[in-house]
């Protein structure tokens, strides 16, 4: 490290925090994980900054740092939060949650949502740049089918092959107006994806599945892994035009939320035939259910790794359309990985905003969504029940 180096990481680290110090090594992270070529100079500016951040906090600590910026990484793939030189409010340590999995070297997602949280406007979500052109361009056209089109599309078709993305241009949803936005959301995948000469897609979201070094493919998305979703997926071959994947911070944060969105607008319809409105008003909030009496509550869907980040970056619902009732709702595995999920993100949530969203998992909304319909009743006009249950 050289003098100026020296200095211009003190000089940040004298107006950061730890917690900023994790962003920022978070956003290099991932910086490294996007990259395809070997560049020149060999790191990025913001990955040789956290480095030298970090070099210069362990050493104020004691602490032994990493010796160069592979064993950064390394200490990514083998350290948990708890066991980084960082001095982090409790809320903020998940467990044993390391930053970059072992065995595919790619960022966890929790690494992507510091990364999110950064304070550097270069590490915003690659996906709002894109998701505010989409919104733009329907708002103009006055196409509010074609901006839930597009977000059906980031949600189903995670992966396609070069034949289908051009013919998307031709798709009257939402193609012929979004076509040059979708162009970009989509990369074409790496080699690192392909083994034997074939791509696996996950059965359960359709994105690809990443080889293991010693065997078999993984999921990238946290909801079909916890759900011991491992097997090899589908197999996929390549056309003439190549293979092409939404951006991984897409992925994460789009595609992943997108189908427990689904999935919620599926239950709603299977048990209580409500039809709920998906992304409403150009993305209002997520969904607009329906109840009786007149009555609509707006729901936000979130599939986070960290309740403290998630309340943080909470922002009020739109109230156009109307709702009676605003809920956040988070999948219910988040809940079983972190039994304080609820109370670390109620202690975090901005006061203005404690009074006016309810913080629930999937399970729990349904239950209370039942709660506001009526129970079916038999010709006599008593409740039917089925089972001992309302029906």
């Amino acid at each position: 490290m050289t003098t100026t180096d020296m200095r211009d990481a003190r000089s940040e680290d004298a107006v950061g925090t730890d917690e900023g110090l994790l962003r920022q090594i978070a956003s290099a992270l991932a910086c490294l994980s996007r990259q395809r070529t070997v560049p020149n100079p060999v790191y990025p500016a913001k990955v040789q900054n956290a480095y030298n951040r970090l070099v210069l906090h362990c050493l104020r600590q004691g602490e032994e740092p990493p010796g160069s910026v592979p064993q950064m990484a390394r200490w990514a793939c083998e350290r948990s939060l708890t066991e980084w030189p960082l001095e982090l409010p409790p809320d903020n340590l998940p467990g044993a949650a390391l930053l970059v999995d072992p065995e595919t070297r790619l960022p966890h997602q929790l690494c992507l949502e510091w990364e999110v949280s950064a304070a550097d406007p270069a590490a915003e979500l690659f996906e709002n740049e894109c998701i505010r052109e989409a919104l733009a361009v329907c708002r103009a056209a006055k196409a509010p089918q074609a901006y839930t089109a597009f977000r059906a599309l980031l949600t189903s078709r995670p992966v396609l092959t070069g034949a289908e993305l051009a013919l998307l241009g031709g798709d009257p949803n939402c193609g012929m107006l979004l076509h040059d936005v979708i162009k970009r959301c989509y990369e074409p995948v790496p080699a690192s994806y392909l083994r034997r000469g074939t791509y696996r897609q996950c059965a359960r979201c359709r994105c690809l599945m990443v080889p293991l070094l010693h065997g078999g493919h993984r999921c990238e998305l946290d909801r079909c892994r916890r759900d011991g979703t491992s097997d090899e997926g589908t197999p996929l071959r390549a056309d003439k035009g190549g293979v092409f994947q939404l951006s991984r911070p897409l992925r994460m944060f789009i595609t992943s939320p997108g189908l427990a969105e689904t999935d919620l607008q599926a239950a709603l319809e299977k048990k209580f035939g409500i039809t709920a409105e998906m992304w409403p008003n150009y993305d209002a909030y997520d969904l607009r259910v329906p109840l009786p009496g007149r009555r609509h509550w707006a729901v936000d869907v979130k599939d986070r790794v960290n309740p403290v980040l998630l309340a943080c970056s909470l922002t009020p619902f739109r109230n156009e359309p109307p709702y009676d009732r605003a809920f956040l709702v988070v999948p219910r595995y988040r809940f079983r990985d972190n039994e304080a999920y609820g109370r670390q993100f109620r202690r975090n949530l901005p006061e203005d905003l404690a009074d006016r969203v309810t913080l629930l998992d999937d399970q729990a909304f349904l239950r209370l969504v039942a709660d506001e319909i009526p129970a079916p009743r038999d010709k006599a006009g008593n409740p039917r029940t089925e089972g001992g249950r309302r029906a």
